[in-house]
């Protein structure tokens, strides 16, 4: 699909019903798992309520306040969904919220460790009392274990799940530099929201789900937890690289950038070592045959690909790349990429008002023929409880009354 076949979709599917219409999703949610999850929600159409404590609400807005005074994650997640304060400790605001399920299709929940199954708000608990629905608990931990008690935060069980320890340099570990674990949870916690209202269809009934976060990042690390049961070793992280595959990795170039490059099979190493580095030698050398034997060797060959990408420029060490057929990119900086004139010519960037102005938006990856998303406001706090809970029935002077005793 071309980047003027992507525009002509988008223009006409302007106006076309997009596939979650219809639904509505209740999200009792803070930080990231949980309203990535519900955001992508809300591009594909359902109407999202979130959930905030009356003091202050989801504390992610307060992180910083990097963009025109508001939070950069909150902006980043919380487009297009519906703000309503509500305590729902307090008796009265359990009953609102309860009102709020009784009509929704989805409920997803990120709270502290027993904080929903107190209050009869985990996802067994609430499709008991509402069949129809579809409830996702995300934890740090899931049920039945050591940890189960613990709070969970991206770093720490990013550090729990090994991740930490194969990512940086030999010695120096590192966290992945966006929420990885955070991310992914909320993709789980998407795909199966999906799958199950896929399945309510044909069987009336919706689904209670649990996923942690450890998890979730015991599972991605499937390589490496494969590689060290079969070998009893474990590999030294890369840096930008990977211990997996050589050559692949981060070169510096003659005018002061760097050009990542790699290998991923035999013929891309041939193609390599002679019609970019100028070395028949070491494409016919049974030292660098196999791409095991190339990790062994990386010391050697990243000596020999310092050395050509240093004496070129990174548009001509692209320029080369590209014409042997090689996978390469610039590593880019955060500025780079808001620049990247990549992003500008598939017209990926939207507006996106928030209570303190419009901001810039990259569009979400799914890019269909029939709708386009909704690219929604960032709403203040509590911006729509009135007009939700006037939907549930409440009065003006019911809801006076929940604003002065602070439960609203």
């Amino acid at each position: 699909m071309t980047a003027t076949d992507e525009r002509d979709f988008r223009e006409t599917a302007g106006g076309g019903r997009r596939p979650l219409e219809g639904l509505l999703v209740v999200g009792l949610e803070q930080a990231v798992a949980a309203p990535i999850a519900t955001r992508h929600l809300a591009d594909m159409g359902a109407r999202v309520v979130k959930i905030e404590n009356p003091r202050g609400g989801d504390f992610a807005r307060h992180y910083d306040g990097a963009l025109n005074g508001m939070a950069a994650h909150f902006v980043w997640v919380n487009r297009g969904k519906e703000s309503v304060t509500l305590n729902w400790a307090d008796p009265r605001g359990a009953e609102v919220l309860e009102r709020l399920l009784a009509r929704a299709d989805v409920l997803i929940q990120n709270l502290a460790p027993g904080a929903a199954e107190r209050r009869g708000l985990a996802a067994a608990q609430v499709c008991a009392r509402h069949p129809r629905l579809v409830a996702v608990d995300i934890s740090g931990y899931g049920e039945g274990g050591p940890l189960s008690h613990k709070r969970a935060y991206d770093l720490l069980v990013q550090s729990e799940g090994g991740s930490c320890a194969i990512t940086g340099e030999p010695g120096r570990p590192a966290k992945a530099g966006i929420p990885l674990v955070d991310l992914a949870t909320g993709m789980y916690a998407l795909s199966s929201v999906l799958s199950a209202l896929y399945a309510r269809r044909e069987t009336g009934r919706g689904s209670a789900i649990a996923v942690s976060l450890f998890d979730v990042v015991t599972e991605w690390m499937g390589y490496p937890l494969n590689y060290t049961m079969g070998t009893g070793l474990e590999q030294e992280p890369a840096g930008v690289g990977s211990p997996a595959v050589a050559p692949y990795g981060a070169y510096p170039t003659a005018d002061g950038q760097t050009v990542v490059l790699g290998t991923t099979n035999d013929s891309e190493w041939q193609r390599l070592a002679r019609k970019v580095l100028d070395r028949p030698d070491l494409a016919d050398d049974p030292a660098f045959a196999g791409n095991a034997d190339r990790v062994r060797e990386r010391a050697r060959l990243d000596k020999v690909i310092t050395a050509w990408a240093g004496s070129v420029t990174l548009d001509r060490a692209q320029e080369i790349l590209d014409a042997a057929g090689l996978g390469n990119a610039r590593l880019n900086g955060v500025q780079d990429v808001l620049d990247h004139p990549h992003l500008a010519a598939r017209d990926r960037w939207r507006e996106v008002a928030t209570p303190t102005g419009n901001v810039r938006a990259l569009l979400p990856p799914p890019i269909a023929a029939e709708w386009s998303p909704p690219m929604g406001a960032v709403p203040a706090l509590g911006e729509h409880t009135d007009a939700v809970l006037a939907e549930l029935g409440l009065g003006a002077d019911d809801i006076a009354a929940l604003r002065a005793d602070r439960v609203v």
